[in-house]
């Protein structure tokens, strides 16, 4: 007589499930041997979102790095646009398929879109001194302005107070940032010009459309006032050159990475506080040497109490607003993290890098590292 064959080692108790059934999508589960019959929870985890996955990998459509992605206001899509001239657009929840890729907008790396706050559109520029215009239903092109004389680095849009009209902000190399009326039937002709003297890296609009923060390579923001057509004063603080602005959810506060690796929350608020203006200085997300233009985001899904940037040392670096306090900093890319951006309802992080690949991600409560 035989002996009995000794259990399959693990420290773990079996628990017994149907071998047909998939493990519900909030239980983590191992096998204590070899066998997929044979498996143990290990522990329930609490999702925060309705993604398919804590962490899923979009991966596939482009052949160089990530410059710029995007959820849409409605946090269904994505859009991502890449150095390789092409704009990607996925699905946020499964299937998380790339049902679209525009490749003949431009002819040089595409620098940056924005999804149009009313309309299907969607609105890129590029290295070609092109803005671009085209419907994401359709995938065809609507508007091609030559916009400037030099490379467009940035844009941003807003809905003009009362007129309906949308406006594009556009600034590039030229030291120019050229304001634009977007969707089907805006004008080939800008509706206004502010020269900055220097090349221009970031844009963007305050929260009531008449103002225009604008980053540039003499390391303030200039900000400008639409109505005035001149500038009416200026954000100090930054020892190099900001690389993106991203408005707080209430419009109380202004965003700005640096190629210090310094990052600076500003108060524009009408009456701040603060003489200077600063309400927080951040560290955490290293800019690295090959002086690429990272984007930051504010988290929209909890009224803006957290902000994210990308750096060079791979990872996204997740701060607390309030405190200034290092909340996350996530992994996963094997390139610089070049895009964040924050979903507008649930609490989801894009992140886009120069390993031209995206991933998105849930955040959890109560995380510190």
């Amino acid at each position: 007589m035989s002996k009995r064959p000794t259990p399959p080692s693990g420290d773990g108790a079996l628990v017994k499930r149907s071998r047909s059934d998939s493990p519900p999508r909030n239980e983590m589960v191992i096998s204590t041997s070899g066998d997929d019959r044979q498996k143990g929870l290990v522990r329930s985890v609490k999702r925060t979102s309705n993604l398919e996955a804590p962490i899923i990998s979009l991966s596939g459509a482009h052949s160089g790095e990530i410059v710029s992605c995007r959820f849409d206001p409605t946090g269904q899509n994505i859009a991502a646009c890449s150095a390789d001239r092409s704009v990607s657009f996925w699905r946020t929840y499964p299937p998380n398929t790339n049902y679209g890729l525009l490749s003949s907008l431009h002819k040089a790396p595409i620098l940056d879109l924005q999804w149009s706050l009313y309309s299907p559109i969607l609105y890129t520029v590029g290295a070609d001194h092109i803005l671009n215009m085209a419907n994401v239903t359709t995938g065809q092109r609507i508007r091609k302005i030559r916009a400037h004389r030099g490379i467009i680095n940035t844009l941003d849009r807003t809905m003009a107070g009362g007129a309906g009209v949308e406006l594009v902000a556009t600034g590039s190399d030229d030291g120019t940032v050229k304001i634009w009326e977007g969707g089907e039937e805006g004008r080939k002709t800008s509706v206004a010009v502010f020269e900055i003297g220097c090349p221009v890296t970031s844009v963007c609009w305050s929260a009531d459309g008449q103002n225009v923060y604008i980053g540039a390579l003499d390391n303030e923001i200039h900000v400008y006032d639409l109505r005035k057509c001149e500038q009416v004063y200026s954000l100090a603080g930054h020892t190099d050159t900001p690389t993106s602005l991203t408005l707080s959810p209430n419009g109380s506060y202004l965003l700005s990475p640096s190629f210090s690796s310094q990052v600076i929350i500003h108060d524009v608020r009408p009456f701040s506080p603060a003489p200077s203006r600063i309400h927080r200085i951040l560290h955490g997300a290293p800019a690295g040497f090959e002086n690429t233009l990272l984007k930051g985001a504010w988290s929209k899904d909890d009224g803006g109490r957290r902000v994210a940037v990308g750096g060079a040392d791979r990872m996204v670096c997740i701060w607390d607003v309030e405190s200034g306090r290092v909340l996350y900093k996530l992994p996963g890319h094997k390139g610089t993290v070049t895009a964040v951006d924050f979903h507008p309802k649930e609490p989801i992080i894009l992140t886009g890098s120069k390993d031209g690949t995206m991933l998105m991600g849930e955040l959890k409560p109560g995380v510190v590292i």
